[in-house]
């Protein structure tokens, strides 16, 4: 299985410290930043592209509701077995 390098929460620094932070604050109770935008920590320049898509695209309401969306990507994970 591929690996990826990711930096951890508490190792990050710098521009990739801020966007951690940025995430903490915009999600809070959840206290680590998730795994799937953690494989782009080695990149904070493109990391920062990924999440502002990423909030464009999946977490405004438009034809569907964010719930809506995030049941959909839950269900599809499901059916992938992706922990994510």
């Amino acid at each position: 299985m591929p690996h990826i390098n990711c930096v951890e929460d508490e190792d990050a620094d710098g521009q990739l410290a801020e966007l951690i932070a940025r995430w903490k604050d915009a999600n809070p109770g959840r206290s680590r930043f998730p795994g799937i935008l953690k494989c782009f920590s080695a990149r904070p320049d493109f990391l920062e592209q990924v999440m502002n898509f990423s909030y464009e695209v999946h977490f405004r309401d438009g034809h569907l509701t964010r719930r809506v969306k995030e049941m959909i990507a839950t269900y599809v994970s499901a059916l992938n077995q992706c922990e994510y």
